[in-house]
């Protein structure tokens, strides 16, 4: 075991915010394990029994928990990062840019949701611009997954509510952000790729640490992402920065 403990990844499932099948990622969670890290495997309070935010606040718990128990299981409260794809991306990117801040939650409000990295693989980062570029699903529908993680309301009449709910939000030039990489496929046919250029663009204008890499062949969650070349990539990322 390092000095300190092992490094945290807390790795949030992607599920269009329904119910996660937390297992159906296990064979992730083995690989990086291999790499020395202690794998936290979130399952959230999904879109079906609360609205947004109570999966990024779930989140934030997960952090919290796991520095409240960092002795118990062996880890580094000071080496944290965030996976997640798809709306699993979407949920690391909102705790962490948000960490200690609203919208915030009070369970184990003695620790920090500080993290030190984030890896977002093709997640929405802006709700209200999913429509306006090619996609096979309608973004903006109230029974769309957007549409219901925010109370099942359509997303281009509900700027109130679709606003707080995009990472892209809660980024400034004077707000610390957690280094993050950004991993979309090319031929993502689900959340459109500009999703993850926006981010990327957005993050560099402000001075952020930020690395992105397009998967050329990559679809939403498939051919590549579970491949050793993409694993490495993140796990070469992290090394330098958890």
């Amino acid at each position: 075991m390092p000095e300190g403990g092992w490094p945290v990844i807390v790795f949030v499932r992607g599920s269009a915010f329904h119910e996660q099948n937390v297992t159906d990622c296990s064979n992730y969670f083995v690989r990086i394990a291999e790499q020395g890290y202690v794998v936290a495997a979130l399952k959230y309070r999904h879109s079906d029994i609360a609205p947004f935010p109570v999966q990024m606040q779930d989140c934030k718990t997960a952090v919290r928990f796991m520095r409240k128990n960092a002795e118990r299981f062996h880890c580094n409260k000071d080496r944290i990062a965030l996976w997640g794809d798809s709306s699993g991306g979407h949920t690391v990117l909102m705790a962490g840019f948000t960490g200690n801040r609203a919208p915030d939650t009070d369970a184990y409000a003695e620790e920090s949701a500080e993290v030190n990295a984030i890896v977002d693989w093709h997640g929405p980062t802006d709700f209200a611009k999913m429509n306006f570029y090619p996609s096979s699903q309608n973004h903006s529908d109230p029974q769309c997954p957007e549409g219901v993680v925010i109370g099942g309301v359509d997303v281009l009449e509900h700027p109130d509510l679709s606003t707080p709910a995009s990472p892209m939000t809660y980024l400034s030039a004077d707000m610390p952000t957690p280094s993050t990489l950004i991993m979309h496929g090319g031929r993502d046919q689900l959340v459109p790729f500009n999703q993850s250029c926006r981010l990327y663009a957005t993050l560099k204008a402000l001075g952020k640490d930020v690395t992105f890499y397009k998967l050329d062949n990559a679809c939403h969650a498939c051919y590549g992402f579970r491949s050793a070349c993409a694993l490495r990539l993140v796990f070469d990322w992290l090394s330098d920065r958890l």
